[in-house]
């Protein structure tokens, strides 16, 4: 085999491995189904207008993508499916909050080549229980990941922006725009 076939050869084979980490982990209306026991209330939206478009851009550190965002509330509970940017591609995330606290954070779409470690309970577990803090930071210090640190910032900021927003709409009911 000639020095540069077999170059090719040894990329090609290679490739597969760089997609990896990416892939569909749980589509959002089976985490929606999951987190209301089957009985996935109706979507609400919440508008980025205003004070929650400021509050949400310094949480993020940019404009988030939309000025719209669906959540889904039953009582106490609510559900969000949010994205964030890890390096260069969107992480597709579902939060459950209850009662004002993290309860669950899980990544359903992970389209990055590094970093998918943030889609394991080791590390997700660490958002339970957390809440906002006086400052409108997350009140727990979650650790980091050794070559993930992108897609650490972004599920800690994708969970810190579903905290304020949940905070906004327990309060009222903002389906319409203001």
């Amino acid at each position: 085999m000639r020095p540069i076939t077999f170059r090719l050869f040894i990329l090609l084979s290679l490739l597969p491995l760089l997609a990896w980490g990416r892939g569909t982990y749980q589509e959002p209306r089976e985490f929606l189904s999951d987190n209301f026991n089957g009985q996935v209330p109706e979507a609400s939206i919440v508008w980025l207008t205003g004070e929650r478009k400021q509050r949400a851009r310094e949480i993020l550190g940019h404009s988030y993508a939309s000025l719209r965002v669906r959540y889904w509330r039953k009582a106490q509970r609510s559900a969000w499916i949010l994205e964030e940017i890890g390096k260069d591609h969107p992480i597709t995330t579902g939060v459950v909050i209850q009662d004002g606290r993290l309860e669950r954070i899980k990544v359903l779409i992970f389209r990055e080549s590094r970093g998918w470690e943030v889609r394991y309970p080791f590390f997700t577990d660490q958002f339970k229980g957390a809440e906002l803090n006086h400052d409108g930071a997350l009140n727990k210090s979650i650790d980091g990941i050794s070559g993930a640190t992108l897609s650490v910032r972004a599920l800690k900021k994708i969970a810190a922006l579903a905290l304020y927003l949940d905070s906004v709409t327990v309060k009222q009911n903002v389906k319409t725009s203001p």
